[in-house]
């Protein structure tokens, strides 16, 4: 690709990945449904003007590996405590569920082989907490008892949406699925995240030192970055995926990080608002073009949209998402309220899902009506998940207004609404 056609592109891919996540955010709709609507448009499914090239690809991936530290930089182990074992409940049966039964659906209902129904079945298995956490925070619930539960939850789901996306990754690259392969994998990543919180540790001491030498700007972005880049680079080694790094490094560089055993590793609270300030918008500027190189990989005019299977398995695995995370939320303890908000909050996929999608799709392991279908049910998850959290929350008033009628009958309503409960004979004067 030559320079000037190279600029053009990534030009358009900025501007309209902006202009679309504009729009969406302006219908109520998550933003990340707008920069993939932007590569479904550029791309082949409509226009044609933009293929995925290698240099994409690679912006790409530093994109979704600078997305994954954002998410660990965001990621409070502190969350857990407050929502205690609730949390925990929500998350494992919330990951385990939703991962049986896309793999069943998948590999029992379909006939799927092994591997692509794994994929399948973890792509379900996400949750989008940066969606949910937005939703929360318009409707002013962020600090309700249900939003603990959904907030220290999604810890966990990150956790071990990463670990099984590495298992995947591992899978993908060697072939097949090799338990002993699965079990170096394991080991690797838990020594990875024993010494990476120490590294990121020294490492964010040696940067905050610097900092304060350092008469030309820029120092923080740039180390951060680069250890960032190490990590990654350090995961690959191990044989994880490289987005994997980026999320360990986040994590360790969060305001406080709890290691095994409840030994806690504090971060200046200054100092990590700083990183999170001048990093973000570096991740602003590389995490769409991952959005639109998956709209640009989904070439809707090669899918046979009159066949069964692309309607029959979307809509299967919707089921299943749904089912997945409001039955998790459905065992814990709590108000039937408070239960369905927890439910609905985990909803939706989002990014999380789509990088399990893309690298599926990437290996060759899914096909493009599986891909499809996933991306289908990914954009209806992530937009029906904060309209059914808002109508949830918006019934709320009426509920307890009806609950309040009918406990003080009609006399002691009209009290309530500032009538009298017999008829006014004029006005009293003194």
């Amino acid at each position: 690709m030559e320079a000037h056609s190279f600029f053009l592109q990534l030009l358009i891919i900025l501007l309209t990945a902006r202009l679309f996540a504009e729009i969406a955010t302006r219908l109520k709709a998550p933003s990340v449904i707008g920069e993939l609507l932007a590569g479904v448009v550029l791309g082949p499914s409509l226009l044609g003007f933009l293929a995925p090239s290698e240099v994409f690809q690679l912006l790409a991936e530093v994109g979704i590996i600078l997305l994954l530290f954002d998410v660990g930089l965001d990621t409070d182990v502190r969350r857990l405590a407050h929502a205690g074992s609730r949390a925990a409940v929500v998350a494992v049966v919330g990951f385990l569920l939703p991962f049986l039964l896309g793999f069943g659906v998948s590999h029992g209902l379909f006939g799927f082989p092994l591997l692509p129904a794994l994929f399948i079945g973890g792509t379900l298995t996400a949750t989008s907490i940066g969606i949910t956490l937005r939703v929360l925070t318009d409707l002013h619930r962020r600090d309700t008892p249900e939003a603990q539960v959904v907030l220290g939850a999604a810890v966990i789901d990150d956790i071990l949406g990463v670990v099984l996306l590495a298992l995947l990754y591992d899978f993908s690259t060697s072939g097949g699925i090799s338990l002993i392969n699965a079990g170096q994998v394991l080991f690797f990543i838990g020594i990875f995240f024993a010494l990476a919180p120490f590294a990121a540790r020294i490492i964010s001491l040696v940067i905050r030192h610097f900092d304060t030498l350092s008469e030309t700007p820029g120092l923080i972005p740039t180390s951060v970055v680069s250890l960032v880049l190490f990590f990654a680079w350090l995961a690959h080694a191990v044989g994880a995926p490289e987005l994997l790094g980026g999320f360990a490094a986040g994590l360790a560089l969060s305001r406080r990080f709890f290691l095994p055993f409840g030994v806690a590793l504090h971060q200046d609270p200054d100092f990590a608002h700083r990183i999170e300030n001048q990093l973000r918008p570096i991740a602003q500027l590389f995490t769409p073009i991952f959005f639109v190189m998956v709209g640009l990989s989904l070439d809707l005019r090669a899918i046979d949209w009159g066949e069964i299977l692309i309607w029959g398995l979307s809509l299967s695995l919707l089921l299943a998402a749904a089912l997945g995370k409001l039955s998790a939320a459905l065992v814990v303890s709590g108000t039937l309220h408070e239960r369905l908000a927890i439910g609905l909050a985990m909803l939706p996929r989002g990014e999380v899902g789509l990088i399990f999608a893309e690298l599926g799709q990437k290996s060759g392991i899914l096909n493009p009506n599986v891909y499809a279908a996933l991306v289908i049910v990914i954009a209806m998850t992530t937009l029906a998940a904060p309209l059914l959290l808002k109508r949830h929350y918006a019934r709320i008033p009426r509920i307890r207004e009806q609950l309040r009628l009918a406990a003080v009958g009609v006399g002691g309503a009209r009290m309530i609404r500032g009538e009298a409960a017999f008829p006014s004979f004029g006005t009293v004067r003194k």
